[in-house]
């Protein structure tokens, strides 16, 4: 994949009716901030744009987008690797997971309605096209939180980390951020269920029928300075 002309939408997963929604959009080389909005329909629609144009672009959801399951029931629930106190099961995590899948669900939909047979993937290498021929869309969580929490602008709190979010997802990718490229966050050593898997094979995008057992991609938006 070009990363030369790459799009990255991040979404902050919140309730659209009371305003809690927002999504930003960075072009990539430059982490140019190219949109941002308040509606899903807007979030989808600079997804398709740039797919359309032949670019690469990748949807990252703030809200846990994999879930462990142990072999062992008394571990139900506990923190994925990475996490710290803020577990994917606790009280906001949770309402988050079930408020990011159906708001990502309904973005892949349209994106799939918009355009019919595209392929899908929560793995970075078929992402840059180095194994199984590659995929143009992306797949991501982000995580938003603590000293990677922005300042608040003139925008609101929810644009504010939504920009964040897709900030941190182009740095990762373009290896800016120093970690290697590496994922925050992990299942492993537990079984994932990949849930952004799940929600493209729901919409009609095409994704590699293995990766609904492998983890995704987890980014933490860090203080930058």
């Amino acid at each position: 994949m070009d990363l030369s002309a790459a799009r990255v939408v991040a979404v902050d997963v919140g309730s659209v009716r009371t305003g809690s929604f927002a999504w930003a959009a960075v072009d990539l080389p430059g982490h140019t901030l190219a949109a941002h909005g308040d509606e899903p329909a807007g979030a989808a629609e600079a997804l398709a744009a740039a797919l359309a144009d032949g670019a690469g672009a990748v949807l990252a959801l703030e809200a846990p987008m994999s879930v462990p399951v142990p072999g062992d029931w008394r571990l139900l629930g506990k923190s994925r690797a990475g996490e710290g106190n803020r577990a994917w099961s606790a009280s906001a995590g949770a309402g988050a997971l079930a408020t990011g899948l159906a708001q990502g669900a309904w973005l892949l939909a349209e994106i799939a309605r918009a355009l019919p047979g595209l392929a899908a993937t929560t793995q970075v290498r078929r992402w840059r096209g180095t194994a199984d021929g590659g995929a143009p869309l992306l797949l991501v969580e982000a995580f938003v939180s603590g000293e990677g929490k922005p300042v608040p602008t003139a925008l609101g709190p929810h644009a504010a980390d939504a920009e964040a979010a897709a900030r941190a997802v182009a740095r990762r990718l373009t290896g800016e951020d120093g970690t290697g490229g590496g994922t925050d966050v992990t299942c492993a050593p537990q079984r994932a269920v990949n849930l952004l898997a799940a929600q493209a094979r729901w919409a009609g995008l095409s994704i590699g029928g293995d990766e609904h057992a492998l983890d995704v991609l987890v980014v933490r938006a860090r203080p930058v300075g």
